[in-house]
């Protein structure tokens, strides 16, 4: 089943070009990772499908209809330096923001909501953070309580812009370990990724953008030599060896 189909997509800053003639569709219940340099427009690519950027052109569907009538379905985590941080509420309440879309969210005994969010938290190896000021806590923590706060709502597809940016080890593998159960579960997770040398091993299917799609399907058969190629130009040298397995490095 489609989730998303976009289609001639395009958008711009002021009279700068981000994206042009942008076209996929993403199936339900695959992982994939949105690849491509500095400025290749993935992060306004998200935010385009999300009408949280004005498109020129195109048409964007989610689940075979338009974005208004299927918001509740969707989840969405920002980039972390795109929030402020120094907003005066808690780690528990960031997570409870998430019910807000639910039907009967003000008819929600309080606590529910909170059962509901501390179980997210809790998922995420952050519960004993639960009155923490999200300004005290460090950036892997902060990752973790926007992760909670899109895990509660139960959406069926996920955009995440640059979840693993910055996060500790243990962070990351806490975070994949999520995604890979979103996934087997039959949910549908588009990540915005940088780093080229765990994309094979992370998602299973990968989205190749540099202003347009270069390529897109199964990791095994997109992410190449050739395609990487394609999509970074000149600024690629390959690491060979068994230490590096001939991975790519920006």
């Amino acid at each position: 089943m489609k989730v998303l189909d976009a289609a001639n997509l395009s958008s711009a800053y002021r009279k700068t070009t981000v994206l042009y003639d942008v076209n996929f569709t993403v199936q339900a219940g695959t992982l994939t990772g949105i690849v491509g340099p500095n400025g290749a427009g993935k992060s306004t690519l998200i935010k385009t499908l999300l009408d949280l950027h004005p498109r020129l052109t195109g048409e964007v569907r989610f689940f075979g209809t338009d974005l208004t009538k299927v918001k509740k379905r969707i989840g969405y985590v920002p980039q972390r330096g795109s929030v402020d941080w120094d907003f005066p509420t808690n780690a528990l309440d960031v997570v409870m923001m998430g019910l807000y879309g639910q039907i009967g969210w003000f008819r929600l005994p309080r606590r529910e909501r909170k059962r509901k969010a501390l179980e997210a938290l809790a998922k995420m190896g952050m519960e004993e953070y639960a009155d923490r000021q999200i300004s005290q806590l460090s950036g892997g923590q902060q990752q973790r309580v926007f992760l909670a706060r899109a895990l509660v709502q139960d959406a069926d597809l996920y955009f995440m812009d640059e979840p693993l940016a910055g996060v500790d080890a243990a962070t990351e593998r806490a975070i994949m370990a999520i995604l890979r159960e979103l996934k087997e579960k039959g949910k549908t997770v588009l990540v915005v990724h940088h780093d080229l040398q765990t994309v094979d091993q992370y998602f299973d299917h990968v989205l190749l953008l540099n202003r347009t799609v270069i390529e897109h399907g199964r990791t095994e058969d997109v992410f190449t030599r050739e395609n990487i190629a394609r999509t970074y130009g000149g600024t690629l040298r390959w690491m060979e060896g068994e230490a590096y397995h001939a991975h790519p490095v920006v």
